[in-house]
């Protein structure tokens, strides 16, 4: 059997950990395929908790302090436009073969997606000069990049019991209660959106995060302060509840692979454009026309947060969204695909 092939993935933490998850996702997916990965990461430290525990196969690198000077991978990921290191760059373009560069991408539900997506971009300057990088796009299409999604996922979430797991780490719900999960930046509708969860009996799991310690307990509302939560963890939260707060990329595609009613609290723009995004993606999933003014409130994009619809028209919205995403290959097939890369036993 040839050997496995070897990929380099660049990732930038820029001021949250998404990023990180999102490469750490990948990076861990690669491994479980038989692949050999080097994480370069310029601040690892979230690994702490998101990963306490790390397969074989990940080799992880502080980046920029590190040495770079090493041979570069048969596949080189810039993710999200983090920039390579030019030595690095340089090392590649002295290399014979040339590694696959690919610019992994935001993930969008917008247009333009399945316009730019594996498009090449020839360097004409510089020590890239000779190259060639690919742009990787993520997204809900066939024309797109699709979603991670490791194998097994869906048989394991199938076969998750939920209100056992809760019972597990000592966050059972009481009996009647709703049990709902909360991610989210910063957000001024936080009170509103406590008064529409206290409508009835609910528990609300609180990640770590600005909204953490602004939750109080109310009449008919009660939660609970998470720490950090490992990966898988974090999956299993999003499973067990009847509804999930969640933002940014990493938790949002997690939410979809749940199954479960979700609202999106998409990374906020200076320009407004995070609201075509949301927009564009609440169109191309088909979001029952209540929830999405429940998404805008609580995005701001609206005067005020609107009640909390019932959950039984969007949980079965969930499901067959799910199901219509898990029809798609995921993200790494694809991406093998598009490079060539064989899957190796």
């Amino acid at each position: 059997m040839s050997s496995p092939t070897l990929w380099d993935i660049f990732c930038r933490v820029i001021d949250n950990h998404g990023d990180l998850g999102v490469c750490w996702r990948l990076a861990r997916d690669l491994a479980a395929r038989g692949q050999a990965v080097r994480l370069w990461v310029d601040d690892a430290s979230a690994l702490r908790w998101m990963a306490p525990q790390r397969p074989p196969g990940i080799n992880v690198r502080v980046w920029p302090h590190a040495d770079v000077d090493v041979r570069p991978g048969d596949v080189v990921i810039e993710s999200f436009g983090c920039e390579l290191p030019p030595a690095f760059v340089a090392r590649m373009a002295a290399h014979v073969p040339a590694p696959h560069w690919i610019n992994l991408e935001y993930l969008s539900a917008e247009d333009y997606v399945e316009r730019s997506h594996g498009l090449a971009s020839p360097q004409f300057h510089g020590p890239a000069a000779g190259l060639s990088k690919h742009f990787f796009y993520p997204g809900f299409t066939p024309r797109t990049g699709g979603l991670l999604r490791e194998p097994g996922l869906l048989a394991r979430r199938a076969a998750f019991d939920g209100r056992a797991w809760l019972a597990g780490r000592g966050w059972a719900p009481r009996p009647g209660e709703r049990v709902v999960s909360l991610f989210a930046y910063d957000n001024p509708r936080l009170p509103a959106l406590l008064d529409a969860l206290a409508d009835q009996p609910t528990l609300v799991l609180a990640c770590p995060g600005p909204l953490q310690g602004q939750i109080a307990d109310r009449p008919r509302l009660r939660h609970v302060a998470l720490p950090y939560l490992p990966q898988d963890d974090y999956d299993h939260l999003l499973w067990a509840c009847d509804l999930n707060f969640v933002r940014g990329e990493d938790s949002f595609v997690r939410a979809q692979w749940a199954g479960k009613p979700f609202v999106w609290h998409i990374y906020p723009q200076h320009d407004d454009a995070h609201h075509a995004k949301l927009e564009a993606f609440m169109a191309r999933a088909d979001l029952p026309a209540a929830w999405r003014s429940v998404w805008r409130g609580w995005n701001g994009m609206s005067e005020s947060l609107p009640a909390l619809p019932a959950l039984d028209a969007a949980a079965l919205h969930a499901v067959g969204w799910r199901a219509q995403l898990a029809a798609q290959p995921d993200l790494l097939t694809r991406l093998q695909q598009f490079l060539g890369v064989s899957q190796l036993e």
